[in-house]
């Protein structure tokens, strides 16, 4: 077998400027959800800007909250190298801290706006979770991401294409593309979600239920990964949070039916 080479992880160089893959997928998944997005809040009757709007305070929210988070639980090593904190084409981004970033300005510029949280959450939810099926294929380009050693027997019994295989070839190991299951997990999820969607759940519950979903197909996959951000030796913190959030979700569900909270239908009120 012949030198594998890894594809480039370089889209274009302009003079001292250089665009990566990575920033350009991850900007085809916000594409993506924005345009999913607008479209069904149109439909349901909000003011036409009102996504592009939140998105211009959620966006770069989300992309400090998601590089803070990430940096808070390796700051052994930025602390050591704080030049990289700000490099995050290089990778190194946490969804979970992305979420927190979004959900909370979301939150803030729905009570500002005079909408219901919950109704914008419901409108967005597909299109967040298909923006990180997508975007997890930057983590393929950069060849992060990616779980323990396997075989390449192992990956050509999955009836992968050839170039994923290959790019799972990292200084001479073969490993499981972490990046795939999760992104097919996500792809699954944003079908479901949209077929639920007709079925018009309580107002909220589409949000939530993304959020179970999600985090059941991260706790697995987070334990095949071998970069994972831990919270001791043993515990991480990926798959802490993911247990939180089914939970905290499970609960919310309960209780704003319980408490009459619910009183509106996906496309009512």
């Amino acid at each position: 077998m012949g030198t594998i080479q890894p594809l480039d992880r370089i889209a274009i160089e302009l003079g001292p400027f250089t665009i990566y893959w990575y920033g350009i997928i991850i900007g085809m998944g916000i594409l993506v959800g924005w345009l999913l997005a607008t479209k069904e809040s149109k439909k349901l009757g909000l003011p036409q800007d009102i996504i592009s709007d939140m998105l211009l305070w959620a966006i770069p929210i989300s992309i400090i909250s998601a590089r803070t988070y990430y940096v808070i639980f390796e700051w052994d090593y930025y602390s050591q190298y704080p030049g990289e904190i700000i490099a995050i084409w290089e990778g190194g981004i946490a969804i979970h801290g992305a979420l927190i970033g979004a959900t909370l300005t979301a939150v803030i510029f729905a009570k500002r706006r005079g909408i219901s949280f919950w109704k914008l959450a419901d409108i967005v939810a597909p299109s967040i979770i298909l923006g990180q099926a997508i975007g997890r294929w930057g983590n393929f380009m950069n060849q992060e991401a990616h779980g323990t050693e396997v075989t390449r027997s192992f990956l050509e019994n999955l009836n992968l294409p050839k170039f994923i295989i290959n790019e799972m070839y990292i200084d001479g190991a073969y490993y499981h593309p972490t990046f795939l299951y999760e992104s097919l997990w996500n792809i699954a999820g944003f079908v479901i979600l949209i077929i639920l969607r007709k079925f018009q759940p309580k107002r909220g519950e589409l949000f939530l239920l993304y959020v179970i979903w999600y985090s059941i197909g991260r706790f697995f996959v987070e334990g095949l990964r071998t970069d994972s951000l831990m919270l001791t030796d043993s515990l991480r913190i990926a798959q802490v949070i993911s247990l939180v959030l089914i939970g905290v979700s499970i609960f919310l569900i309960w209780f704003r039916r319980s408490k009459d909270y619910a009183k509106y239908r996906y496309a009512e009120g």
